[in-house]
């Protein structure tokens, strides 16, 4: 079995006021026209007065400071279309699923230690791309069939599962440049999954095509961001996050079920 087994390169993220109103209404008096009235009227913007570059910046600062989130959609790494759906804290811990060209893949990261389980698609797509011999290839997947690997942090070939699972690194390229969130244009209002949220638009040329880059941003309680779309460019996508400084809860695979990437260099076909 070939040393130093690479792994697959994973990317690195008003009802008050309503309320208020309706509750004032009832006090006055009011019939049920006012009622209705009260009940449809918008409630206030909590960006008033702030420029898009300037809501650009509570966003980002909100969102970095969250202590554990959901990141789904799909992203383009190394020129492959990537889905992706997990959730992570700030504690190195994750867990969640990875589709790469038809496969899928199961993912655990808790403390150093990261679990992954692919089906067959997964794994002869990864070990494909990475040249792997075709014998090899049938002798990993075989061995890997219904076990999770066992990935210990700093072992050889896993330099691209670093990030995936370490919250703070993720959020970190939010800010990183701010001259990609200088110059945005506010769009209409919109929402996303029933919360309403600010539409950032930001537009540059890429060569002789434009890309675009959306962000929504919450307008109901902490200016998270909520979901962010590229178009155009070479590295398109569409990532939605969730679930806020929820609890993240990694079940860790039973020994008998798993395999230490350590020994499926070395050709070893017994789980540790």
């Amino acid at each position: 079995m070939a040393s130093h087994t690479k792994l697959p390169r994973l990317p690195r993220l008003r009802a008050a006021a309503v309320t208020t109103t309706l509750c004032a209404a009832l006090v006055a008096g009011a019939g049920p026209a006012a009622l209705a009235a009260a009940a449809q009227a918008p409630p206030p913007d909590p960006f008033k007065g702030l420029t898009a570059d300037q809501i650009a910046d509570k966003a980002v600062t909100a969102t970095q400071s969250a202590t554990s989130l959901r990141l789904a959609g799909r992203v383009v790494s190394g020129g492959q279309p990537l889905d992706v759906d997990f959730s992570v804290n700030d504690h190195h811990q994750c867990a969640g699923v990875v589709r790469l060209q038809g496969g899928a893949a199961e993912l655990r990261q808790t403390g150093t230690v990261t679990y992954m389980k692919g089906d067959e698609a997964f794994w002869r797509a990864s070990l494909t791309s990475q040249g792997m011999p075709e014998p090899q290839i049938e002798a990993t997947i075989e061995l890997l069939k219904g076990r999770w690997l066992k990935i210990p942090q700093g072992q050889p070939g896993t330099e691209n599962l670093s990030g995936v699972c370490d919250l703070k690194a993720l959020l970190a390229d939010l800010g990183r440049n701010k001259a990609e969130r200088t110059g945005l244009t506010r769009g209409p209002d919109a929402r996303v999954k029933g919360t309403p949220v600010a539409t950032l638009v930001k537009r540059k040329a890429e060569g002789t095509a434009v890309q675009t880059t959306t962000v929504s941003v919450s307008e109901r309680g902490k200016p998270y961001i909520l979901r962010m779309v590229k178009r155009g460019g070479p590295e398109p996508g569409v990532v939605v996050l969730s679930d806020y400084d929820k609890p993240v809860k990694v079940v860790v695979p039973p020994a008998d079920q798993t395999v230490d990437l350590s020994k499926l260099e070395q050709g070893s076909s017994t789980p540790v």
